[in-house]
């Protein structure tokens, strides 16, 4: 692999990292973990927009492994949808399923409408030009 995608994969991660880390200090107070729905949902809306962007204009590689392995890849994380899932256990029956189903169904939601949003109107643009 060569270098500048290492360390493109390198920045984008952690500027991910650091980015999710001050999302999550932002919403520690409030018991639940919003926080991590933010990340999750807004990192799938980015990486849906960046997967059609880059069918329709190709980026360089060492831009798309920084934007899309490197910060949505840190941004995002399984092992907090996990660990938050059982801590919302604690709060009642129902808070695991709501934080799941609105976690799951949101990234979904947010990754289709990042890449479908971003791919017509960049088709749009390029009919009009």
């Amino acid at each position: 692999m060569h270098p500048v995608i290492l360390l493109a994969v390198f920045i984008g991660g952690m500027t991910g990292a650091a980015s999710r880390f001050w999302i999550n200090l932002a919403f520690l107070e409030t018991g639940y973990p919003f926080g991590t729905i933010i990340e999750n949902i807004s990192g799938s809306l980015l990486l849906g927009a960046l997967t059609a962007w880059t069918l329709l204009k190709p980026l360089p590689a060492w831009l798309k492994a920084g934007l899309g392995a490197g910060f949505c890849g840190s941004f995002t994380t399984m092992a907090t949808l996990a660990s938050d899932t059982v801590l919302t256990a604690g709060l009642s029956e129902t808070a695991p399923i709501i934080y799941l189903a609105v976690s799951i169904f949101g990234g979904l939601a947010a990754a289709a409408l990042g890449f479908f949003g971003t791919y017509y109107a960049t088709k749009r643009k390029e009919e009009t030009a």
